[in-house]
């Protein structure tokens, strides 16, 4: 989560005319987006244009990724550097110079006159953060920062530095991440992150929000009514696996009013990016239909995609079939008129399964490729590479020049040969350092060092980008920061120098304490290796209660990967910080999320404990350590409660602020709590295993329901050492369930001192040894 923002007003009601939120769009496209698909668009079959007094009007900004003008306007490269740097911004003069070559910056200048150079705004920005990195000595991270710690008068750049990107493509964001980071974020917070990816050196950027308005409209030409299509659209927090042709309809129904101001508002993203010159990655079609398409359409030929995680799969179109190309044209157009064009399609079929029927897949790969490239010549489509995708025969249909895979298992698995696996397709080195949204710390950073030289030095290496793919962003400044550096460096980077240069910078300036607290991060959770996992263990507190417990989430590590010393040191060594710099928001974040992982670890060495005192049928143990367990829990809410990253109620607010009704906003605040606890369905939770799948450790949803939760396990096992008999069950997802349909108010402003809850933490625990 990003920090929190001021939620602008908005309009509340379905309003008779527009909603406040698309006042800013252009007259005539905001009469088509409020009056809907022609009367009569809806005829089996038809997948005939709209007619002209209501079709869309085709936007005319300029597509992500095209061939670069003489020069540009850097006002929004100024304005984001505005609200980057308040009070130093005005010490930057940013110049354009696209001759200078694609992805190239220069920095120069003197003590409070700083000039840089670059071919886009995007890659302005990126000298801006190399500058604060490299000379400034600050940090602006995700989260947290130590800008407050800048001098009035900026330093003098020692001499003129140039940078070039190693790889054209520095892709960001997964699939998930509009879900698990936030569905219900404001234009602010998603204008942050774009401010922070282009600080960082992104060029290309997944736009989820909206993504449901083009298949609402297209869809009503192909016997569908606008209320059937909302109650197979699923609400903004499960809409990621409903792109990904992995379930529908659950959280509906979605009302047209936010259909209409989530189109909106990603149109801004995109919009927003093509200001800097990033490239807006838009979803292509790919043939996900509702049910009952071919019944309603002549000549159409679709296949059950059977179950995903205890969901019915929404049938796929065969894109072979003669209403593919019917239907696709009408999304890239409904899409157009909302989100423009762009040059870059993000598209998985058959993702994490699927059925292929008697479709040829390599075929369909070439019909889906061809659809794309009638609506968007020459386009880009980027693939996940994920378990088994893409296949050989996928890759055997298409064009792989006009193709880039973005490889999410390049830093899990040993032994890849990624241009044998694929044919010497184009891809992005990825990593997927978190997953679901988990407050775990860590990443294999020792693994991107390892490979990204080598792979990219490969006599037929087809590696030409990054792919920047944690599941949830906000969650790991370090990793951010180190991954997307990659890209930059002109040589190898040396892993501890590089977590010694961020120790430096994080809070303002060196700091004896810092370095070594980073110095026992890096050694333990940001050097976990590779071979079966990319992300950390997750806590045994969130885990549904079990004294067998070895992990919350199914899909999670099951014990620790690496030695939980040294966070404990990391944390003590944190305490220690010059306290002139305990005021930025970089160490109140890093104290209080290390205060977190060192209680979380712990929760590894008190379960076993309970476990074997209930064994022993030791009565005074087993409540002296539960009672020391349920002390561990009261203290990781207060101290999670202390950051503004870590609130329930910042998730729970944002839902709520959505909805136009009372009705609605307790529907799509379900959404997101549901997200968080059962995930879906009672089949979903238990047969699909994804119940805790996005755990976290947030202030009130520890005290909600995890405690509650281990609180009810703990009483159930006491009460059977009492009566000498076998504990009584719990139906925990009916728990859970009921925990998701509630509506209790959280606060959404960080509470407490974070020094002193951290303080009491280390307190609590005991001390590791010394290495």
């Amino acid at each position: 989560m990003s920090d929190p923002t001021p939620m602008p007003r908005r309009g509340r009601r379905l309003p008779a005319t527009r909603p406040a939120a698309l006042a800013a769009l252009p007259a005539a496209l905001l009469a088509v987006i409020c009056a809907g698909p022609a009367p009569g668009a809806t005829a089996p079959g038809a997948g005939s244009p709209a007619p002209a007094a209501v079709r869309p009007l085709e936007r005319t900004s300029a597509a992500g990724g095209a061939p670069r003008a003489a020069t540009f306007d850097t006002a929004p490269a100024r304005a984001a550097l505005q609200r980057l740097l308040p009070r130093h911004a005005g010490q930057f003069t940013l110049v354009p110079a696209p001759a200078a070559g694609a992805d190239t910056f220069t920095v120069s200048g003197t003590a409070g006159a700083i000039t840089v150079r670059g071919s886009t705004g995007a890659t302005l920005l990126t000298g801006v953060g190399w500058y604060l990195q490299h000379v400034a000595g600050a940090d602006i991270g995700w989260p947290g920062d130590s800008i407050g710690m800048l001098p009035a008068r900026l330093p003098a750049v020692p001499a003129p530095v140039t940078r070039s990107a190693q790889v054209p493509h520095r892709y960001a964001l997964n699939d998930t991440d509009d879900g698990y980071s936030g569905p219900y974020r404001t234009f602010e917070e998603h204008q942050r992150q774009i401010d922070l990816l282009a600080l960082h050196g992104i060029n290309e950027v997944f736009v989820q929000v909206g993504a449901e308005y083009p298949y609402h409209r297209a869809l009503q030409r192909f016997g569908y009514s606008a209320e059937e299509l909302r109650q197979w659209i699923p609400a903004p927090g499960h809409q990621s696996w409903w792109l990904l042709q992995n379930l529908s309809g659950f959280g509906g129904p979605v009302s047209e009013r936010l259909m209409r101001e989530r189109a909106e508002l990603g149109g801004r993203i995109a919009d927003q990016l093509r200001g800097l010159g990033m490239t807006p990655v838009l979803p292509g079609y790919f043939g996900t239909v509702p049910p009952g398409f071919a019944a309603r359409n002549t000549g159409a030929a679709t296949v059950a995609q059977g179950d995903w995680a205890g969901f019915d799969r929404p049938d796929w179109l065969d894109p072979a079939s003669p209403v593919f190309a019917k239907l696709a044209a009408a999304y890239y157009a409904e899409q157009r008129a909302v989100f423009g064009d762009s040059t870059m399609y993000r598209m998985s079929p058959l993702h994490e399964g699927g059925q292929t029927g008697s479709v040829d897949v390599g075929g369909a790969a070439g019909a889906i490729q061809d659809a794309l490239h009638a609506a968007h010549p020459g386009a880009l489509w980027a693939v996940l590479g994920w378990q088994d995708d893409p296949t050989a025969e996928l890759l055997a249909g298409v064009d792989t020049s006009k193709l880039l895979i973005l490889d999410g298992l390049s830093d899990r698995y040993n032994r890849l040969d990624r241009e044998a696996r694929w044919g010497g397709t184009p891809y992005a080195m990825g990593t997927i350092y978190n997953f679901g949204g988990h407050t775990t710390i860590g990443a294999n950073t020792s693994v991107w060092l390892e490979r990204f030289g080598p792979w990219r030095a490969k006599s037929n290496s087809a590696l030409t980008g990054i792919a920047y793919l944690p599941e949830a962003t906000g969650t790991n400044p370090a990793a951010f920061d180190l991954f997307t550096d990659l890209a930059w460096e002109p040589g190898p980077i040396d892993q501890r120098a590089w977590f010694a240069g961020f120790a430096a910078r994080r809070y303002g300036r060196p700091d004896a304490g810092a370095a070594a607290a980073w110095e026992e991060l890096r050694k333990g959770p940001y050097s976990t290796s590779s071979g079966l996992w990319s992300e950390s263990q997750d806590s045994l507190f969130s885990a549904r209660p079990s004294l067998s417990a070895v992990g919350a989430a199914y899909w999670s590590p099951k014990s620790m990967r690496y030695p939980a010393g040294s966070v404990r040191r990391a944390l003590d060594h944190l305490l220690k910080v010059d306290p002139a710099l305990r005021g930025s928001s970089a160490y109140r974040f890093d104290l209080v999320d290390t205060a977190r992982q060192a209680l979380a670890n712990h929760s590894r060495v008190l379960l076993p404990r309970i476990k074997a005192a209930y064994e022993a049928k030791d009565l005074t143990r087993f409540r002296a350590l539960t009672a020391e367990w349920q002390d561990g829990m009261r203290l990781l809410d207060q101290v999670t409660g202390a950051d503004p990253n870590l609130l329930l109620g910042t998730w729970l607010s944002r839902a709520r602020f959505w909805g136009a009704d009372r009705t609605e906003q307790d529907r799509y605040e379900y959404d997101a709590r549901s997200l968080l606890s059962v995930w879906g369905r009672r089949s979903t939770s238990e047969d699909g295993f994804l119940h805790d799948y996005a755990n976290r450790e947030w202030n009130g949803l520890i005290s909600e329901l995890y405690a509650r939760r281990w609180s009810a396990h703990f009483a159930a096992l006491d009460e059977a050492l009492v009566r000498g008999a076998a504990p009584r069950e719990i139906d925990w997802h009916a728990f859970e369930e009921d925990w998701a349909r509630r509506t209790t108010r959280h606060p959404d402003r960080p509470s407490g001192d974070p020094y002193r809850l951290a303080t009491a933490v280390a307190a609590a625990l005991p001390a590791a040894p010394a290495t």
